[in-house]
């Protein structure tokens, strides 16, 4: 199912880029993210530390868009035992590959002023894990997400707010299940018409 919402999304945005083909903006970001989880593992917790994201998204469209993109993204967390002192922190870090339809609410694309919705889906491809013992092959990847968002446009800036919910468990290891995450992003960038 997950692949199948994630083919989804692609073949829309591509759909939608077919039709809407008459404005194109790049938009190269940089950004912090805060990832929590679903559960936490059996006698211990879980709490979010700051992560970051580094790269950009191509927007077609006008006041309806399609955008995609792709992110180098570093998340991290700590876990703390219930029952002792011993506290450890996870980081991840790979390539998300975000796709998203939005709508500007006011202003379009070409407006100095604007605030836009939007929402859509993302696969993340983990390249490195760092975890008190555990490897890269604990954690599951790929993984996808769907998200909902808002953003800013004050002339060529924009702000970008984002909360997206993962539709795959974090690892399927029973020690340490903490089901699946959940990210909060903040990117800011310039937008750049072509």
């Amino acid at each position: 199912m997950k692949k199948t919402l994630f083919s989804i999304v692609i073949i829309s945005l591509f759909f939608f880029v077919g039709n809407n083909y008459s404005q194109v903006e790049l938009k190269p970001a940089i950004g912090i993210n805060f990832t929590g989880y679903s559960q936490d593992p059996e006698n211990a917790s879980t709490s979010a530390k700051v992560g970051w994201q580094l790269g950009g998204t191509v927007s077609f469209g006008e006041k309806l868009y399609g955008e995609g993109g792709i992110f180098w993204t570093y998340k991290s967390n700590e876990i703390s035992a219930n029952d002792t002192n011993f506290v450890f922190s996870t980081s991840q870090s790979g390539v998300r590959i975000p796709v998203m339809v939005g709508y500007h609410l006011l202003g379009k694309e070409t407006d100095i002023i604007g605030l836009r919705a939007f929402g859509g889906g993302s696969m993340t491809i983990l390249s490195n894990v760092d975890a008190e013992g555990l490897t890269k092959d604990d954690f599951t990847s790929p993984t996808y997400g769907v998200f909902l968002g808002a953003g800013v446009d004050l002339s060529m800036f924009f702000l970008d707010l984002k909360y997206e919910w993962s539709l795959s468990d974090v690892s399927s290891l029973t020690s340490f299940d903490v089901g699946k995450s959940r990210t909060f992003f903040i990117n800011g960038g310039v937008r750049i018409s072509i």
